[in-house]
């Protein structure tokens, strides 16, 4: 995730959930599509878009905003993550595949995938849960259950309580974020800052690591 895509999301997310209350059926509509686009193609950083609306509830009067935002972040994530999971079953029971499958293929490297299905063998679902609140941990997990042939009520099982867990860690940052400013885009920026420090930190420590090995 780049600062450029962070700074598009403070813009866009400013404006995702507006405080007037006439324009919520607009805002949340929005938040919806972002976060279920997000799930499917990694073009829209998903957690700091979370964060942001978080931080833009706690501003507004408007009764239930933060359950509201809540509810419509973890619907819309598990909603891409069945979608692209489905979509990835009809390449694995294909035999020529699938663009789709070749796209989440192309998101696991080896190594993590390996891995992946190694935590998966050992704790079954459990491992689903963890896959979204690791950075980078979702594909290759979700790889992983593909090449397992888990059918796709058995995924669905653990990517429920993923889903609710992703939205509540990343709006519980929103809301540290906001608690700390008094103006909505101070905390939209921190929660930016914050869920691109957590998103990056870990792609940073394996280049760093990567030629001490070498």
């Amino acid at each position: 995730m780049s600062w450029l895509s962070a700074a598009t999301t403070l813009s866009a997310a400013t404006t995702t959930i507006p405080t007037d209350p006439a324009q919520q059926a607009f805002g949340y509509p929005s938040l919806f599509l972002l976060v279920l686009i997000g799930a499917l193609v990694p073009v829209v950083p998903t957690g700091a878009l979370v964060s942001s609306a978080a931080v833009v509830a706690m501003h507004q009067t408007v009764p239930f905003s933060m359950l509201m935002v809540f509810v419509t972040a973890s619907l819309a994530a598990f909603c891409g993550d069945m979608a692209l999971y489905w979509l990835g079953r009809r390449g694995v029971g294909s035999k020529n595949g699938s663009r789709w499958l070749e796209a989440i293929r192309s998101r696991a490297p080896e190594d993590r995938l390996e891995q992946a299905q190694k935590k998966l063998a050992e704790h079954d679902v459990a491992v689903l849960v963890l896959s979204r609140l690791v950075p980078a941990g979702r594909i290759p997990v979700m790889l992983a259950c593909l090449l397992a042939k888990w059918p796709l009520r058995r995924f669905a099982r653990g990517n429920l309580p993923a889903c609710l867990a992703w939205a509540v860690t990343y709006q519980l940052i929103g809301i540290l974020s906001g608690a700390l400013f008094s103006k909505p885009w101070e905390g939209v920026a921190a929660a930016i800052a914050l869920t691109v420090l957590v998103g990056g930190a870990p792609s940073v420590w394996r280049r760093w690591r990567g030629p001490a090995k070498a």
